[in-house]
């Protein structure tokens, strides 16, 4: 558990100094924002070989010890927190700016979510076998989403978007396991697990040299016009909001055990900005607000995880506390 949380606020605090120095060379320097934003889209294929080759399929099993937690959760993150986001989004001043938030809103996370799961207690066995599902869903689902949401943007989407997913993501997820495959035939399973496990930890920093690149290209859009995009951080607050009240209606309603309430919970809060905002930027390369709107989501969303692991993990202590107390006193 210790290690779980000391992981964890580390790969905050990393993705925290990523989007400082992003903005502070945005802001101040400029000339220097222009170089290192130049490193966003080969750190992007990186990433997303990286996030292919380290891809866990072993676990996918353990969904069929729990159908239902992946139903909900899928059902929840699919269907739901779509619906949800389209009605908040409706408050923002632009299309753009809707749109940013939109692609924020709809992708869960397929990392960092299962570490704040383990902190609070949820069943991180069905959550691991969960991020290669929602993970290729997202990818698969997203030009579907920018052909319904995009607007102006729905006439081009087929033929400049999807094409631009194939060559910026297939291309290099498919290296990413083609690597792994080739692994797997000539290395020993020791030595294999150790690569693996090499890669796995070097993603936080190649997630975080992203998240500088885009910031540094794109604070300069949010400090000139910073009314709009507080209202971004207003509706991205209100999503968070919604969809945890919704989680306790489930949970209230399908009667969930703690650990699939914690998992439920952090799956549908923790979302896939950084691959989002790789995603949209190869996608929608000329739409600064877009990229920006996503930009800030991530400002919310590591303190809201946090209280929300303080929450559970509290939550759990009294259920314990109560069953041992009823326990004594049926003695």
């Amino acid at each position: 558990m210790l290690t779980a949380a000391l992981r964890s606020s580390a790969v905050a605090g990393l993705f925290l100094v990523a989007i400082a120095t992003g903005s502070l060379l945005g802001a101040f320097a400029p000339a220097a924002a222009t170089r290192v934003s130049a490193f966003a889209d080969p750190l992007i294929l990186v990433l997303v070989g990286a996030l292919f080759f380290t891809l866990r399929l072993d676990g996918l099993s353990s969904l069929r010890r729990a159908p239902r937690t992946m139903l909900l959760a899928l059902g929840m993150n699919f269907l739901i927190v779509p619906l949800v986001a389209l009605v908040l989004t409706a408050l923002l001043p632009g299309e753009a700016l809707r749109l940013g938030v939109l692609i924020y809103c709809l992708a869960p996370c397929t990392d960092w979510f299962l570490g704040f799961t383990r902190l609070a207690g949820g069943d991180t066995t069905t959550g691991a076998a969960l991020i290669p599902v929602q993970l290729v869903l997202q990818l698969l689902l997203y030009p579907v989403w920018l052909g319904l949401f995009a607007g102006e943007h729905v006439d081009t989407v087929l033929t400049t978007a999807a094409p631009t997913l194939l060559t910026w993501f297939v291309l290099p997820a498919a290296i990413g396991l083609g690597a792994r495959l080739v692994l797997h035939l000539t290395i020993a399973a020791i030595a294999r697990s150790r690569i693996a496990a090499g890669v796995d930890r070097a993603i936080p920093a190649i997630i975080a040299a992203v998240i500088a690149a885009i910031f540094a290209g794109n604070v300069g859009t949010i400090l000139a016009d910073p009314a709009s995009f507080a209202w971004v951080l207003v509706v991205v607050f209100l999503f968070f909001v919604v969809i945890y009240a919704l989680g306790e209606g489930v949970r209230i309603l399908f009667r969930l055990r703690p650990a699939e309430h914690a998992l439920l919970t952090m799956t549908t809060s923790a979302r896939n900005a950084p691959l989002m905002l790789a995603v949209t930027t190869i996608a929608l390369p000329d739409e600064p607000l877009v990229h920006a709107a996503i930009v800030l989501g991530m400002l919310i969303e590591f303190p809201h995880l946090s209280i929300l692991t303080l929450l559970l993990r509290r939550r759990r202590s009294q259920g314990a506390a109560e069953a041992v107390a009823e326990s004594q006193l049926s003695r």
